[in-house]
């Protein structure tokens, strides 16, 4: 081993515990939607639209979590714990303010969405069904997100995980019960959501007040993670703009393509987190060496961590190949959900190796507060990939195929873009904060 890398053992006590967490949600949603999938088409496909939209909240504002632990990281590895901990704080009334903010236009403009991405009938009313619900867990996901930032960076990795399977575990049993038992159907769904929410979050809060840091807000600390969530938040709409497209076209395609869009989108979600973990650990890691003002380390991390993540992708890659004809049949019996699968899967399993090494640069990069570089490499890769390809694929009538086209382009502008950036060493900026 380098002596400008880290052992081995350290990287992954960070990225295991990291794996339970990120794969915690979508996990959850994965039960969901195989809980819903039997009910049939319809609700599966109001699950999709709905959940699409509920997705997008968080991802557009994960600055919550990457942006807190790219910062909390510097502070921790220059040995201000106190301050590193106080960013968790000013995060999570940030969480509190956007997430109010977000539940009460989500209620006002839920029917407009629902019925502009089905293009309406009952496909947007299960949306809508659904999303009235879950909306309510979005303030709940914000400060959990916050949580999750400010304790990845100061490296306690295990709390976290507990705090995010007892929300999860729980609601995962309760789910079947609440659609089935209760005959609740699809709202049984996303009651299930919201409880596992309440319990996360309050957890997190619990664990915050435990510090014995000032809870005060702090306007000018707030004011230093929004400038760094600005571009996170460019960098977010690209993706949001990308995966609504996805679904608007895969919804104006044929019931069954958005049911089956929805079972391999939620698998790739699931298998994007499962990689991103390797990238929360080059996270904490890269921030604190440039806390520390070892930048030569943080670049013996960035390349350790980068290969990691291919091994990780051809893996998954591999394994995913091999059930390609048992897996779908766990989400749905229906044919024609079935029949359109293949269209879409190929392409996923395909791209596991790209994605490896961009999720591993990603965290590298947000580690060292690159977020400027990141938003504009991402909007990039849309521009010029994803969203034409999809919107082709709408005039065209491509469906599927030309959907995961536009994805499978997106990537690769992506990865070129990280790794130029990756090797020109620019972003290894030392120092408490950037």
């Amino acid at each position: 081993m380098s002596v400008d890398q880290v052992p081995a053992k350290r990287v992954w006590g960070l990225a295991v515990p990291a794996l339970g967490v990120l794969a915690a949600e979508p996990l959850y949603v994965l039960v969901d939607t195989a809980v819903v999938g039997h009910l049939g088409a319809l609700p599966l496909a109001g699950l999709a639209l709905g959940g699409v939209v509920l997705s997008q909240v968080s991802t557009q504002l994960t600055f919550l979590s990457y942006g807190t632990t790219s910062r909390t990281a510097r502070l921790h590895g220059a040995g201000r714990r106190a301050d590193a901990v106080g960013e968790g704080v000013q995060a999570t009334w940030l969480a509190i303010v956007v997430g109010a903010v977000l539940l009460v236009a989500g209620q006002a403009l839920a029917g407009p969405i629902a019925r502009a991405l089905s293009g309406g009938g009952d496909v947007a009313v299960a949306a809508l069904s659904w999303l009235r619900i879950a909306l309510f867990g979005a303030p709940l996901i914000l400060i959990t997100m916050a949580g999750n930032g400010w304790m990845r960076g100061v490296q306690d990795a295990m709390r976290p995980l507990r705090f995010v399977l007892a929300g999860n575990g729980i609601s995962a049993v309760l789910c079947p019960v609440l659609v089935y038992g209760a005959g609740w159907g699809l709202e049984g769904s996303a009651v299930a959501n919201v409880a596992a929410q309440v319990i996360s979050a309050g957890l997190f809060l619990r664990a915050l007040v435990s510090q014995g840091v000032s809870l005060r807000p702090r306007f000018a600390v707030m004011r230093a993670q929004l400038s760094l969530g600005r571009d996170l938040v460019l960098r977010s709409l690209g993706f949001q703009a990308c995966f609504v497209s996805a679904a608007a076209v895969a919804a104006r395609t044929s019931t069954a393509a958005v049911g089956a869009h929805q079972i391999v989108l939620q698998l790739w979600t699931f298998l994007s987190l499962v990689l991103d973990s390797v990238a929360i650990a080059a996270q904490s890691l890269v921030g604190a060496a440039l806390g520390a003002g070892d930048g030569r380390q943080a670049r013996g991390i960035a390349t350790q961590i980068t290969r990691y993540g291919l091994i990780f992708g051809c893996a998954l890659c591999l394994a995913f190949a091999a059930v390609s004809g048992v897996l779908p049949r766990a989400f749905t019996t229906d044919p024609g959900v079935l029949g359109q699968i293949p269209n879409a899967w190929w392409f996923f399993v395909a791209l596991q190796p790209i994605a490896g090494v961009v999720f591993a640069l990603d965290g590298v990069l947000l580690g060292a507060g690159d977020a400027a570089f990141l938003r504009t490499a991402t909007l990039g890769g849309a521009i010029l990939g994803f969203l034409p390809l999809i919107w082709i694929s709408l005039v065209l009538g491509w469906g599927l195929t030309g959907i995961w086209t536009g994805l499978s382009l997106f990537m690769v502008l992506r990865l070129a873009a990280v790794v130029v950036r990756w090797r020109s060493g620019q972003w290894a900026v030392t120092g408490a904060v950037r």
